[in-house]
């Protein structure tokens, strides 16, 4: 990098952890700061981190205040900022969710034709009712959105959902979702100024398709190689190496790491041996 890029992180909330975890396997070293402090650096990286409330960050990353940031795709979409979706990060997954009391009669999302929802992402639902031919009247709130059917304010509920509890605990059913978000990383729409930008994205990625990712070793005798290799989820060619043991060769390869589990019996069952997995530091397309 040629100057220094400034980088928004989540001062608090389910993001921080993981995305303070992602910037240190990218091997920047960033550098721990001290309590209540909101700013620090990298200290083998031209980077400067800024410590801000997750909902802020596209508005920084929006006004120049920092390069890039690291927020809720939600809050991305909710409030139009003009700025670019650069990665998708892979953690902080939830769903905007529909829902209504357990007593309700509707059991699908087009039954919310004509209803009341409360929400706080009132843009979001908007567009997804239009985007769909249905009308309702949103009520935006601001928190504690599960209890307005309770109190008479809403018919149905539009809220984000990890695991369902909050909305069993008050007395709610899921219709479905209408938008799924994560953490992404995002930089400013039209900046001039990209070569630090495209190196920090692909820095993040490189981290993020190895935790996806497994280094596969196993010998196999040569005669069944074609059999084997058919069966490995590669995106290329895997590497085959003779080995001493004649007849006998060597296969790498690097495969999804959701597929282990169904592949090694496969691999066994063909005569594989001496089989590892490993795990992948970083992998740059």
């Amino acid at each position: 990098m040629n100057r220094r890029l400034t980088l928004a992180l989540p001062s608090k909330g389910r993001l921080r952890e993981p995305s303070w975890s992602l910037l240190e396997a990218t091997g920047v070293a960033p550098q721990e700061p001290g309590e209540r402090v909101l700013q620090t650096f990298c200290r083998n990286a031209d980077i400067d981190l800024l410590f801000v409330r997750a909902d802020d960050v596209p508005e920084y990353v929006q006004d120049g205040v920092v390069d890039c940031g690291i927020t809720g795709l939600d809050l991305v979409s909710e409030r139009d900022f003009e700025v670019d979706v650069l990665l998708r990060l892979g953690y902080g997954t939830c769903s905007l969710q529909a829902a209504v009391s357990t007593e309700d009669v509707a059991e699908e999302l087009g039954q919310l034709n004509g209803r009341r929802i409360a929400t706080s992402h009132p843009r979001i639902v908007g567009n997804w009712l239009e985007r769909n031919g249905l009308s309702a009247d949103i009520v935006r709130v601001s928190g504690s959105v599960e209890i307005t059917p309770r109190l008479g304010l809403a018919d149905a509920i539009v809220d984000l959902v990890s695991t369902g509890s909050t909305l069993r605990t008050n007395g709610l059913r899921s219709l479905g979702t209408i938008f799924e978000s994560e953490a992404v990383l995002v930089g400013r729409r039209g900046a001039s100024d990209h070569e630090a930008q495209n190196t920090l994205t692909m820095l993040l990625a490189s981290v993020i398709n190895a935790r996806a990712t497994r280094y596969l070793l196993f010998n196999i005798a040569k005669d069944r190689l074609d059999e084997v290799t058919a069966l490995l989820p590669t995106t290329g060619s895997p590497t085959v190496m003779d080995l001493a043991t004649p007849g006998t060769v060597a296969v790498h390869a690097l495969v999804p790491a959701s597929q282990i589990w169904s592949l090694l019996p496969q691999l066994q069952a063909r005569g594989a041996s001496s089989v590892l997995t490993l795990p992948v530091e970083r992998m740059v397309p």
